[in-house]
């Protein structure tokens, strides 16, 4: 299997992990009586796996995202920014500038 799509389906798992333990804990707490609607309604165990999905959905694209983010990418630079590319007569000096107030009021 290629590095890539392991990647990928590592962090989505995590994700969708992360998302159950989101989803229990909106339970555990009765986050706007969240346990009580989902208890008593004959169509609740529906409502948590769509909420457990879609919030699985949306966790697993950030965690895959972090994860992508992070990579180590390996040009060879050892710095960043502007400061190290630009050459010395184009980078920019501050200059002091005196002002004088006006005495007249």
């Amino acid at each position: 299997m290629p590095k890539l799509v392991r990647l990928y389906i590592t962090h989505v798992l995590i994700g969708f992990a992360i998302a159950a333990t989101f989803v229990a804990g909106l339970l555990w707490f009765n986050v706007a009586n969240l346990w009580h609607l989902v208890s008593h309604s004959p169509s609740g165990v529906l409502a948590v796996f769509l909420l457990w999905f879609s919030n699985g959905i949306i966790f697993a694209g950030v965690q895959f995202g972090i994860a992508v983010m992070n990579l180590k990418d390996d040009d060879g630079d050892q710095g960043g920014g502007r400061r190290n590319w630009m050459p010395v007569l184009l980078r920019p000096k501050l200059a002091t500038v005196r002002a004088k107030a006006d005495k007249t009021r």
